[in-house]
């Protein structure tokens, strides 16, 4: 097993100063959580739901209140830095990176605190910048750099370590669309190497293209754990009818719960089978062609599940 975790709680004071008094928060509550050696897996939830910060007692960064939690074996308090030579952490956002130090400098001094001898730290510095597509900008300064060729720097420092566990948090914040693909080929390679993979992410799309199962948090409590597809069974008694985007009046029909036009297509959710088939007959009767019943979507059960509040990034 590579992530076991079991109750784990953490909670904090609001407030200023080194012993606020504010109210309690509890951004974890008893929460176990399984990843199987060689897994993607995902977590999925709204802000403040507790994704990173169980991200950050995983790679010591913050101590749990109660609870355990055990990376490869290793207690994450009581073996925090044989933990820190098993994982590589990829955290969102522009922080971690020092700016006025190109990106081949920021991987050597990263290679430096794993203690890589000086050899190795250099080849695999080289074989990452290559492999993330920075070769031709490596010797330029990172502040020069694009917001999306930022976390490409991120992920390549992520890995300097050769880590078997890698935790990624919104790894894809901030790139291109090409760049986003890229990084899903990445996922599939480091899959292949034998390497954890754990997630959190806000892309809906992204998760259920690349994780073999998929953990919902809400208020710091697991709500379900299983595979992208297992996870549609959660919205088995809602059929999805799709369409080519028309002025018609759906909203009426009976069983209708929600209509949804984006992108030139028209999304209808019903109560059931009865009621998809009343859609499509009325979508073809009315002269539109293209019409599908389609299982729901990794976003639709998320949102089925957990609801809409927190959905943006």
């Amino acid at each position: 097993m590579s992530v076991r975790v079991s109750g784990l709680t953490r909670s904090y004071r609001n407030g200023k100063g080194w012993r606020p008094k504010g109210a309690e928060v509890v951004a974890l509550d008893q929460l176990s959580l399984a990843v199987e050696q060689g897994e993607v897996h995902g977590l999925l939830g709204p802000n403040g739901a507790g994704k990173t910060t169980l991200c950050k007692i995983l790679s010591t960064i913050l101590l749990p209140t109660a609870g355990t939690a055990e990376v490869l074996g290793h207690d994450v308090v009581a073996e925090a830095p044989r933990v820190r030579e098993l994982i590589g952490i990829v955290f969102g956002g522009e922080r971690g990176l020092y700016w006025k130090l190109t990106a081949r400098q920021n991987l050597r001094y990263w290679a430096a605190m794993y203690k890589l001898p000086d050899q190795l730290a250099q080849r695999r510095c080289d074989e990452l910048l290559d492999r993330l597509g920075l070769a031709d900008r490596a010797d330029d300064l990172v502040e020069t750099y694009s917001r999306g060729m930022k976390q490409r720097v991120h992920l390549a420092r992520g890995l300097i370590g050769d880590p078997r566990l890698v935790l990624f948090d919104e790894p894809t914040t901030g790139m291109d669309p090409v760049s986003a693909h890229d990084f899903r080929d990445l996922i599939a390679e480091l899959r292949a190497e034998g390497r954890t993979i754990l997630i959190t992410t806000h892309d809906m799309a992204e998760a259920e293209a690349v994780c073999d199962r998929v953990t919902l948090v809400d208020k710091g409590k697991v709500v379900a754990t299983e595979t992208p597809r297992g996870l549609a069974k959660m919205s088995a008694l809602h059929r999805w009818v799709e369409a080519d985007d028309t002025d018609l009046d759906l909203g009426g029909l009976p069983g209708v719960v929600d209509v949804v036009q984006r992108d030139g297509l028209l999304r209808v959710k019903t109560d059931g089978d009865d009621s998809a088939r009343s859609v499509v007959d009325f979508l073809l009767s009315n002269g539109i062609r293209s019409v599908r019943v389609v299982q729901p979507t990794l976003e639709d059960v998320y949102l089925d599940v957990i609801g809409s509040r927190g959905m943006g990034v």
